[in-house]
């Protein structure tokens, strides 16, 4: 069974290993540095929420996510989010666990929106998802993302009211 638990320093390793296999790929997340032990430690405790989806017996680590403000004062209420499956277990819907889970964290902390800025318009999968979860397409944002070789790639930005 799959769990997803709050970030803790000992996970660092895998959980590193996890984000910077997605910026390597560099289709879907905006960074271009990875992280290591200090910077890793630093980034995932500084989010509103980290959460890692674990195997609950053997404590293994398949993924995780960040959560956080997506701006400040009169639109804090808006949060933003990034997940990371290994790509040795996609497709067996590890996304889709984090994703509600990141939802439920995200209403629990007082976040009345999820919105996520970048979603790459080739990310077919990740679209599916979120739309079967009920996110709201905002429109195209022509080539609003360098992907690894120079191109640029329409992003579709979404978002969902968690605020019930």
């Amino acid at each position: 069974m799959i769990i997803v638990e709050p970030y803790a320093k000992e996970n660092i390793l895998p959980a590193i290993e996890i984000w910077n296999e997605i910026v390597r790929e560099g289709i879907a997340f905006p960074q271009e540095e990875e992280l290591n032990e200090i910077s890793g430690d630093e980034f995932f405790s500084a989010q509103s929420f980290t959460g890692l989806a674990k195997d609950s017996e053997t404590k293994e680590i398949f993924a995780l996510y960040i959560l956080h403000p997506n701006n400040v004062g009169r639109c804090g209420h808006i949060c933003n989010a990034s997940y990371a499956v290994r790509s040795d277990l996609r497709g067996r819907h590890i996304g889709e666990i984090i994703v509600k889970h990141c939802i439920e964290t995200a209403r629990e902390l007082g976040f009345k929106i999820l919105q996520f800025n970048a979603v790459v318009a080739s990310n077919v999968h990740a679209r599916n998802l979120y739309r079967r979860l009920g996110f709201t397409e905002l429109g195209t944002i022509p080539k609003g993302f360098r992907m690894p070789d120079g191109t640029f790639a329409d992003i579709v930005p979404q978002f969902l009211m968690i605020d019930r």
